[in-house]
Order: C-alpha cells, then structure tokens, then sequence
C-alpha cells in the first residue's frame, strides 16, 4: 500500500540518521511482530495501559515482564482513533489460525474448523475422483499430523459444508423479523417509566450517602462531646462507611445496568446491522463467515454443529422485550 515502515518513517518523514540492523533496508517492508504489536495495542480505542514492565528489585536491576493481568488499564484518555467494535473484532481474528495455503490466499474457512472430538483445527486436503475431477475436503488435524489411534478423519468436503452453512444462516436470519424487532425495541424505548425509576432510585440514594456522610462527619464531636464512647465511635463509623461503599455498589450497577439496556435497544447495534445486510444473503465469503461465525464443530458422518456470534445478543434482546412486557 506504500506505506513507510517506522524505519523508513524516521528516515524520510523526521529526516532521523536511524537504521535497525534486523530488518531489511527497504523502507516499505513490515515486520510481522510489528504489525501484531499495533494490532494488539489499545490506545488506539483510547486506553492507556502502564506496568507492563518492572525492575525485579532494588538490588537485581533486571527488567522482566509482567503478566498481562496484573497491567493497569485506563479507558477513555484520549480521542480513540478506530472504534472499539473493529479492534474487538481485530483481536477475535488474531486468535484464530489464518494461515495462508499453498497458493498465498487466505482460506474462508481458515481458523474457523474445530474437530468436534479433540478440539484441534481442520485441515484442507485435495483429491481426485474416479472421472478426475479435484474436489477439496477438510480431515482432522490431530488424524492427519499425529495419530490416527488418537482422533478419526471427520472428513467432510468444502462443497458440502459451504452448502450447509449456507442454508443454516438463511434458516436463522429467516427466524427472526428484524424490522418487527426492531419496532418492539422502539416501542419500549419510548416507554421512559422504567428508566425513570432507575433514576429516581439513584437520586433517593445519592441522598442516602449524604445523610450517611453527614451522620458520619458527626460522630467526631459526639465522641468529643461524650455523648458516645470511643468503641461506639469506632463502631458507628465503621457501619457508616460499610454502608455507604453498599448504597454506592447499588449506584454502580443501575448505571451498568443502564448502559447494557441502551446498548441492547440501540438499532445501530453491530450484530444487528449483520442481520439486515446478511437478509438476501446469496454466497459465501471470508468477510461472512467471521462476522456472523464464531466456530464450527466437525463431527463424523458429515455432521456440523455451528456457533453464531450473534446468538447470546439475540436472546438478550427477547428476554429484555419479555422482561419489560410484564
């Protein structure tokens, strides 16, 4: 796409007297490690991660690494630059074995065949038939590349699965009325008591932390003024602060809840804009199969079982509309 290289970049855009000996001195090549680290990397949703690295001690001045769930992240510091929903994706498909064949092109299927006994991925192999024809097929990979007493062949050929997830996706996309859907969500958008109430309880206990504030800055002078001992003192204290850390878990989670409900009643939802686009869907394509595929199960006698993405959002919505009709 002729774009520069950091090497390259430092070169001719900041005119910096900068080489790195371990990468070629074409100025357009990329490393793969350094396309993974930039993939991989949030800031470009707007977090910022620190302690990533650490000294072991005061004495041994080695730096090591630290686990990944150990790193501090903080969300929102800055504009992001793509949205949250394409790195999510991004980070989806670095999981998955996209391997490119022979030919240099990326399968459809590519990291998205699981065999349905030991879990390892399908692998794609060519054959000829009697009249000569070559037709692909996918075989166990533990069969293929260990032992065919550890697994069997789950075979099954590319033509019969691209049929069959196919015929699979329009049966689901079939199932569901989207715009009727999408109608019961509106209709209960608009229905603000619900969203009234959370607030209205939020407000009733926004001024229960502050009477509880109140009632503990008082105590100090109590004690002083011997209306209370110091053990009461101690003890009332400590209730008031254990049950404002409560009343404010409370806050917490209508907010969570809030924003979990405005993201399921949101029409431009990702999964469904992958329905509507998906409604006349007529052939298959890499693009297709990662956004609406989460894995398929290979099992023996041509058997599929297929897990969609968007299945857990679907039935989320319906038990919301349930929940809000009664």
């Amino acid at each position: 796409m002729g774009v520069l290289n950091p090497t390259g970049y430092k070169k001719k855009k900041l005119n910096q007297n900068y080489n790195n000996s371990q990468i070629m001195q074409e100025d357009y090549s990329w490393c793969s490690s350094t396309v993974r680290n930039i993939l991989k990397n949030d800031i470009y949703i707007g977090n910022i991660t620190q302690g990533k690295r650490r000294v072991k001690s005061y004495k041994v001045h080695k730096v090591e690494q630290v686990p990944e769930d150990e790193w501090i992240t903080v969300e929102n510091m800055h504009e992001p630059i793509i949205e949250k929903e394409l790195f999510e994706k991004a980070q989806g498909l670095r999981k998955v074995d996209t391997r490119v064949q022979n030919s240099g092109t990326l399968s459809m299927w590519a990291g998205i065949l699981r065999c349905s006994d030991c879990g390892r991925a399908m692998h794609k192999k060519y054959s000829k038939n009697k009249s000569g024809k070559v037709y692909e097929y996918y075989i166990c990979g533990t069969y293929r590349k260990k032992s065919n007493k550890l697994c069997t062949k789950h075979t099954l050929k590319v033509e019969e699965l691209e049929r069959a997830v196919l015929e699979a996706i329009k049966l689901h996309i079939n199932c569901v009325d989207i715009p009727k859907l999408l109608e019961q969500i509106h209709k209960l958008n608009l229905k603000k008591s619900v969203a009234e109430d959370m607030e209205n309880i939020k407000k009733d206990k926004k001024k229960e932390i502050e009477k509880l504030n109140n009632l503990k800055r008082g105590l100090y002078e109590d004690w002083k003024n011997e209306y209370i001992t110091k053990e009461e003192y101690v003890e009332y204290k400590q209730k008031y602060k254990q049950d404002i850390e409560k009343t404010k878990k409370i806050i917490e989670n209508l907010n969570k809840q809030k924003g979990e409900e405005k993201e399921i009643i949101n029409e431009n939802s990702k999964w469904i804009e992958n329905f509507k686009t998906s409604k006349n869907i007529t052939g298959l394509d890499r693009d297709v199969v990662t956004e609406l595929i989460d894995y398929i199960e290979v099992h023996e006698n041509n058997k599929i079982t297929i897990h969609f993405k968007f299945m857990d959002e679907l039935e989320n919505v319906l038990d919301y509309i349930d929940n809000n009709k009664k």
